[in-house]
C-alpha cells in the first residue's frame, strides 16, 4: 500500500502540526524525514510512500509475532461482534476468566491470581500497592518502602517512576516522586570479571536491603534484562540470590516482566532461567502480541488472602482501570498464548536465537563495536563512539529499511520470535551493514538529515 508523495508530506505535515510524540527531540524531529507507517504484515511495516521497514524492535517490544497475525485479527474481529467492553467491579465476563485461567496455568507455581490492567505502568502501579496494602492489612504499616535497583525504568507514572527514576529523564517532577532506594545495578558490559561472575554485583542490593528491611514492603527488579538501561543482561543466579534474600526477610519480590515476558528471552517467562516464583509478575506488551492494550499482575494465593475483609477492617484493593480486562483485549491475548501453543512458538524461536547469538558475537569483532551480549531474542551491542554513533547507525538502518531505536550508546535487535529465517537473515545484514557505515558520525543534524535523505 503506498500513497501519492503529496500525500505522504501532507501526512509528515499534519503530524508537525499537531501531535506529540513520545520519547522523541522535538528540534530532531522537525529536521528529519520520518516514516508515516500505514500497513503492517508479518515482520514488515509499510510506510505512506510503499517503502518496507523489517521491524527490529517489535514495535516497543509488543509485536512478538509480527504484524496481522491472522488467528489474533480473527479473535479481536469475533469478540467486537459480541460484547466490547463489560466492566471486573464486581462482575466478570468469560474472556476475562479464559485468560486468568490460562495465564495463571502457564506462570511459574504459586502465582494462581490474575489482576487486569491497561498497559505495563499501570500494572506495575497495581502490584506496588498490593505490596504494601498487603503489609498494611496484616498489621504492619511500617512495611511500606519499596527498593529498586539503578537505572531501572518500570513505566511512567508517579509511582512507577519512583521505583524507576532516572535523573535524566525525571529531574523536573522530583517533587512529585516517593523514590525508592536504588541498588547499583549489575552491568555485565563494564565488568571486568564477568568471564568469571561470583556476582559480587550482588553485594549492593544485599546491603540495601538489610538495611531498610524493616520497613520495606517490596523489592522491585526487570528480571535478567534491566531493557531502558541499555539492556542490561545479567544471569539468572542474581535472580535467585534474590529471592532467597527476600525470603530471609519477609519482604515481598515483584518482577517487572513488562518487556521479558511471554517468550522473549528464549523461555515463556524471564523467571523460569532461574526456577524463581516471584510474588507478584507483571506482564504486558506482548500479552496482546501489540494488538490492544492490556497488562497483567498474577499474584500468590497467599498475598491475595490478605485482601479479605476481617470483622473489623474493610481490606477492599480500592484500585482499577476502567478497561482492565476488556474482553477483546482479553481476546487477542487469548488468541496470543493459544499460537504459542498451536505453533510451537518458543521451540520455532530457538533457531532465531542461535542465528542472533552468532551474529552478536560476529559483530563484537567490529571496530565501532566495544561490547556486545544476548539473550533469547535479544542481541546488544555498545558502541564504541557512545551516543553519537549509536544514534548515526539507528539513522543508517532506517534507511537501509531496518526498524531499531538506539539507548543511549547501545543498539538492539529484538525482533518477533516468528520472524522466518530470511527475513532474519535480513535484519541481520542491515544491522551489520549500518554498524559498519556509521564510522564517522555526522557532527549537525543537517548532515544526519542528507543521510536519511
Amino acid at each position: 500500500m503506498s500513497m501519492p508523495p503529496s500525500s505522504h508530506n501532507e501526512l509528515r505535515r499534519k503530524d508537525l502540526r499537531c501531535l506529540w510524540h513520545p520519547y522523541t527531540r522535538i528540534n530532531d524531529f522537525e529536521m528529519l524525514e520520518f516514516p508515516v507507517i500505514v500497513q503492517g504484515s508479518g515482520p514488515t511495516l509499510t510506510d505512506a510512500d510503499g517503502k518496507c521497514y523489517l521491524d527490529g524492535i517489535s514495535s516497543w517490544w509488543c509485536a512478538v509475532l509480527g504484524h496481522g497475525h491472522p488467528r489474533i485479527v480473527e479473535a479481536i474481529q469475533r469478540q467486537a461482534a459480541v460484547l466490547q467492553h463489560s466492566i471486573l467491579g464486581g462482575m466478570s465476563h468469560p474472556r476475562a476468566i479464559e485468560l486468568a485461567e490460562r495465564l495463571t496455568s502457564l506462570a511459574p507455581r504459586g502465582l494462581t491470581r490474575a489482576y487486569f490492567a491497561g498497559d505495563g505502568s499501570s500494572a506495575v502501579e497495581a502490584a506496588l500497592r498490593m505490596a504494601v496494602q498487603s503489609f498494611h492489612n496484616q498489621g504492619h504499616p511500617e512495611r511500606k518502602g519499596i527498593i529498586a535497583l539503578a537505572d531501572a525504568y518500570h513505566g511512567d507514572t508517579l509511582g512507577a517512576v519512583g521505583a524507576g527514576y532516572l535523573e535524566s529523564f525525571h529531574a523536573p517532577i522530583r517533587h512529585l516522586l516517593n523514590r525508592a532506594p536504588q541498588a547499583p545495578s549489575p552491568h555485565c558490559f563494564t565488568c571486568e570479571a564477568r568471564s568469571r561472575c561470583d556476582l559480587r554485583c550482588f553485594g549492593g542490593l544485599q546491603q540495601l536491603v538489610e538495611e531498610y528491611a524493616a520497613t520495606t514492603a517490596a523489592v522491585i527488579v526487570e528480571p535478567l534484562v534491566q531493557g531502558s538501561a541499555g539492556m542490561r543482561i545479567y544471569p539468572p543466579d542474581y535472580l535467585r540470590r534474590l529471592r532467597q534474600l527476600c525470603d530471609r526477610h519477609g519482604i515481598l519480590l515483584i518482577a517487572d516482566e513488562i518487556a521479558v515476558g511471554i517468550g522473549r528471552t528464549g523461555r515463556m517467562f524471564a523467571c523460569d532461567h532461574a526456577d524463581v516464583v516471584p510474588d507478584l509478575l507483571c506482564l504486558g506488551k506482548a500479552l496482546t502480541a501489540g494488538t490492544l492494550p492490556l497488562s497483567a499482575v498474577l499474584v500468590r494465593e497467599e498475598l491475595f488472602d490478605t485482601f479479605r475483609d476481617t470483622p473489623r477492617q474493610d481490606r477492599t484493593f480500592y484500585h482499577g482501570h476502567t478497561f482492565c480486562g476488556n474482553p477483546i483485549a482479553a481476546a487477542a491475548a487469548i488468541a496470543t498464548l493459544e499460537v504459542f501453543e498451536q505453533e510451537d512458538i518458543l521451540h520455532r524461536s530457538i533457531q532465531l536465537q542461535h542465528a542472533i547469538a552468532s551474529a552478536f558475537t560476529r559483530f563484537g569483532g567490529l571496530a565501532c563495536v566495544d561490547r556486545c551480549n544476548s539473550l533469547g531474542a535479544i542481541g546488544v551491542v555498545r558502541m564504541r563512539e557512545g551516543i553519537p554513533a549509536a544514534r548515526h547507525a539507528a539513522r543508517i538502518a532506517i534507511n537501509l529499511g531496518l526498524l531499531i531505536r538506539p539507548l543511549g550508546d547501545i543498539l538492539y535487535l529484538c525482533p518477533p520470535l516468528n520472524t522466518p529465517e530470511v527475513a532474519l537473515q535480513s535484519m541481520l545484514a542491515r544491522f551489520e551493514e549500518a554498524l559498519e557505515s556509521a564510522k564517522t558520525v555526522p557532527e549537525s543534524i543537517g548532515e544526519l538529515r542528507a543521510i536519511a535523505e
